[in-house]
């Protein structure tokens, strides 16, 4: 029996479809932009019922696994939006003036950038796991997960705003998995990519 790929998969077709009628930008800062669009929501009758929806708009983002052979390289910080503590793997992205993504840049590029900046580790070899979206239902925001190996230490070169906030933490795949069972982490993004890392197999796990 053949199997359908998710992406040859036929498309779902829904009853009633989302028309964008007018768009308008409504906050801006240097890091993201939040648009609100009139919508409608129209029936396969053509009856159309207005309503709105909010956008946050932020650039292309990496996520990085760092794996030394026996652990794993989190970082901890206060989240400020949580009111608390998160571990998380390294991440981030790259923004110019505005909140606008930087052209052009590579998602490898971010990934190496990230991991330099919050953990000082520099990835001999840096393997693609894949793309996802941080929270489809109301951000454009994706990123590209990757596994970083061959780590070369170096100090850590945070961006000035998270000077002294960050913390690291080396932890083997076993206490990884405890932390997310135990709700020790709640990153939505690092519990994802980690899945991808663990199901495409560590280099060199016992």
């Amino acid at each position: 029996m053949s199997v359908v790929a998710p992406s040859d998969a036929p498309r779902p077709r829904p009853t009633r479809t989302i028309v964008t009628v007018g768009t308008r930008e409504v906050y801006r800062n240097p890091w993201m932009t939040v648009r609100e669009d009139a919508i409608e929501r129209t029936d396969p009758d053509g009856a159309a019922h207005p309503g709105i929806y909010a956008v946050v708009m932020k650039p292309h983002a990496a996520v990085v696994v760092p794996w030394d052979g026996r652990r794993v390289h989190l970082v901890g910080q206060d989240r400020y939006p949580l009111g608390a503590w998160s571990w998380e793997l390294p991440q981030g992205a790259v923004h110019v003036d505005g909140g606008d993504p930087a052209p052009g840049v590579d998602p490898a590029a971010i990934a190496r950038a990230e991991l330099r900046e919050e953990t000082g580790f520099e990835a001999g070899r840096l393997e693609r796991l894949g793309a996802m979206a941080f929270a489809p239902g109301m951000a454009d925001q994706r990123f590209t997960a990757f596994l970083a190996t061959d780590l070369r230490p170096g100090p850590p070169q945070p961006e000035a705003e998270e000077e002294g906030l960050i913390v690291p933490l080396a932890v083997t795949p076993d206490e990884l998995d405890a932390m997310i069972d135990r709700g020790e982490i709640v990153d939505a993004a690092t519990v994802a990519t980690w899945y991808l890392a663990t199901r495409r197999g560590l280099p060199g796990r016992g």
